[in-house]
């Protein structure tokens, strides 16, 4: 008993941890100047946005399966799905980074109500991308060690959460698409 309240400790508090580290960084990685991006023109980069949404449609749609699958009792599909999602959401992150180290900031042209709906589209996105990754961590983790009133506790939160955040990443970049190089 004691060895498993000790591991259960440590997951939790690596939870915690990358909780704080991730979204600390990418913040840093908001106000870099500019003197400290990577100067790079290589297409491959510079394409990045594009990949970001695609990874957020496909987190998406992953979400979407595993949402399908777990109200069919398919569980084996739930899991592979879930594990996708999550894996598709830190590619993104690390490309994320990538991108932020190496890509000026494009700024947003669009005016009138479009720049409101824009506004209010990508700063919800960024606030509700917080609690999404200390969520999935916590949910996979309940599921994994078969803690499935505890997963079922914290997915009603991260599900409807991580669902909006994949897709309005999708949004973003439909928004931004017109002013990117």
């Amino acid at each position: 008993m004691d060895k498993i309240l000790s591991n259960e400790k440590k997951a939790l508090s690596l939870i915690a941890i990358l909780s704080i580290v991730v979204p600390v960084a990418v913040a840093i990685l908001m106000v870099l100047p500019e003197s400290a991006r990577i100067d790079t023109d290589n297409p491959i980069v510079q394409g990045l946005p594009f990949l970001h949404a695609v990874l957020n449609g496909s987190t998406f749609i992953l979400l979407l399966l595993g949402g399908v699958f777990i109200k069919r009792k398919m569980i084996q599909q739930h899991r592979l799905v879930m594990a996708s999602a999550f894996i598709l959401s830190a590619v993104f992150l690390v490309s994320y980074v990538i991108s932020k180290l190496s890509n000026e900031p494009v700024p947003y042209g669009g005016e009138g109500w479009m720049r409101s709906l824009y506004f209010f589209i990508l700063i919800s996105h960024i606030i509700l991308s917080v609690p999404v990754l200390p969520l999935a961590m916590l949910a996979i983790y309940r599921a994994y060690v078969n803690q499935i009133e505890k997963h079922k506790a914290v997915v009603k939160w991260t599900y409807p959460i991580w669902l909006y955040v994949a897709i309005t990443g999708v949004l973003v970049y439909v928004f931004m698409y017109p002013y990117y190089g």
